[in-house]
């Protein structure tokens, strides 16, 4: 119920603060869970994602807690809303991580990952992807769902932020590097031009300072 509500206030609330422009909406799959994967480049990267993708299958995210912590609205909205799996860093092969994940896709949910595993340096740039992703969803034998996100490293108001969700990239026959290399490569030809747009300094330091 939290999320839904978080939903109902935060859908349009984004819309106000930012210009999204969408595009492969058909390509989110209509029944069944996925593995959601994106390129990485701002704090307002999760939240785009989990309200514009459909309210179910509920998207649980994998992310380093440390940041995030930090920021008191985001870590208030994560919170009571849930959907979160802390990921630490130094702890490779966590059983308790992957038992998550696993359970979060059984009972039909999505799992979303930044396989970059952190920001990325610049528009346009993608840095090489960690496997994880893939052993998710081999292992679960679901699709991947990748997504090409531009306009989200600086931010101001009614920035122009463009969404690209891309064809389901199967997992028969694929191993976790086979799969690791086609996401790539797929998020890449995905990623439209990026043309810096002229900043609002003002409004840039509001956002940066709130979040």
């Amino acid at each position: 119920m939290a999320y839904r509500l978080v939903r109902l206030v935060g859908v349009p609330l984004l819309h106000s603060i930012f210009e999204f422009d969408v595009r492969g909406k058909e390509n989110i799959p209509r029944s069944g869970n996925y593995v959601l994967i994106a390129n990485h480049l701002n704090w307002l990267d999760e939240f785009a994602l989990l309200l514009l993708f459909p309210v179910e299958p509920r998207i649980h995210f994998l992310a380093d807690p440390t940041i995030l912590v930090t920021r008191k609205v985001q870590w208030f909205i994560v919170r009571h809303t849930g959907g979160f799996v802390p990921v630490d860093r130094d702890h490779h092969g966590d059983r308790a991580l992957f038992h998550h994940v696993d359970r979060a896709l059984e009972v039909g949910g999505a799992v979303a990952i930044f396989p970059e595993g952190n920001y990325g340096p610049a528009e346009g740039e993608l840095m090489p992807f960690k496997k994880g992703f893939a052993h998710f969803a081999i292992k679960a034998g679901v699709p991947v769902i990748p997504v090409a996100l531009s306009g989200t490293k600086d931010l101001w108001l009614r920035k122009r932020i463009v969404v690209v969700i891309g064809t389901a990239l199967g997992t028969a026959g694929q191993t976790p590097e086979s799969l690791t290399e086609a996401a790539f490569e797929r998020i890449k030809a995905l990623m439209p031009a990026y043309h810096e747009q002229p900043g609002r300094k003002l409004w840039r330091r509001r956002l940066t300072g709130l979040f």
